[in-house]
């Protein structure tokens, strides 16, 4: 008799848990037909979302600026003193379509520069320690690559793409909420009513759930993939507008090679000092996800646009 009664609680526990969940899926359901009581025609709504997705983008590019340089803690560094590194940077904006920025330093915890903003109002980003680490040529080629970024708006591209796909998945789980909800309350609802509350393997509706949720992770993981593939090209135009632009790739192939020594684990500042045997490459997946192309990869690309001559004296400096 008592298990009986066990049993007639969780039948109805699972429909009072079903009947929650129903609710909720019911109430999402009709603010969405409320919402879209009169949806505009396809053009409309992809111009809507086009529209929305770019002012979110450009709010994000023109005040993210700001608040990462708060938080940095960047400081202008003064014409005085680097009064060469400012004439090559005049020198350098002047030949590309990019209004002079200024140079900021902060501590970034490595050896590292950035570009914020676009042609007209930008700013360059040092970490403290390239001011130590490069010679003047090293950091022209540095400065260059940056302004090829600011050139071609890739901080705001970047932005966009990424305001596009969290609003691409925003629409996705709008419209698949009710419907998940729903079958999430069956599942849980199936459970109890089975006498297997704390179960977590799902059942029918748990599954086709999971399908769903499967679904929307590909669509953000193929479009994050396409993103990173971008950033990666974008990185290989920098450094050959660089290159163009200072006429020495091999100057900037060498302060690539000393960032990647002075941020590698394996091949800290000193690693010349050492002996390294061979060391296994990045594996595929790790460079699939990565933002940057190898700077094996990078250094190469440079080398390649130098005279031979010229290259075969430098790849002893330049590599790792």
């Amino acid at each position: 008799m008592r298990r009986l009664w066990i049993r007639l609680v969780m039948v109805l526990v699972g429909a009072a848990v079903f009947t929650v969940y129903a609710a909720a899926a019911l109430g999402g359901y009709l603010l969405l037909t409320w919402l879209f009581a009169e949806p505009p025609d396809l053009l409309t709504g992809l111009v809507a979302v086009g529209v929305f997705t770019v002012t979110v983008a450009y709010l994000s590019y023109r005040f993210g600026t700001q608040r990462l340089l708060s938080n940095i803690q960047a400081v202008e560094l003064s014409r005085r003193r680097a009064p060469t590194l400012y004439r090559r940077l005049e020198r350098l904006s002047l030949e590309m379509d990019v209004d002079q920025p200024p140079i900021l330093v902060a501590n970034l915890g490595v050896p590292n520069a950035l570009s914020l903003g676009g042609p007209r109002k930008g700013v360059i980003v040092l970490d403290q320690s390239l001011l130590s680490l490069l010679t003047i040529d090293e950091l022209e080629g540095i400065l260059a690559h940056e302004l090829a970024h600011m050139e071609s708006y890739d901080t705001f591209v970047q932005t966009l793409a990424v305001s596009l796909m969290r609003s691409l998945v925003g629409v996705l789980t709008l419209f698949l909420l009710p419907l998940l909800l729903l079958l999430h309350g069956i599942d849980r609802a199936m459970a109890w009513i089975l006498g297997r509350p704390a179960n977590r393997r799902p059942g029918l509706a748990g599954l086709i759930k999971q399908s769903i949720q499967t679904v929307v992770g590909l669509v953000l993981s193929v479009g994050t993939l396409l993103f990173l593939a971008y950033s990666r090209r974008r990185e290989f135009a920098a450094d050959s507008r660089a290159a163009n632009v200072t006429g020495n790739p091999v100057a900037l192939a060498r302060a690539l090679s000393k960032i990647h020594r002075a941020t590698s684990p394996k091949r800290g500042i000193h690693s010349l000092l050492y002996i390294h045997g061979d060391e296994s490459e990045d594996d595929g997946l790790q460079r699939l996800l990565s933002t940057h192309p190898p700077i094996e990869d990078r250094v190469e690309q440079l080398l390649d646009r130098a005279d031979r001559p010229q290259r075969h004296h430098h790849i002893e400096r330049v590599g790792p």
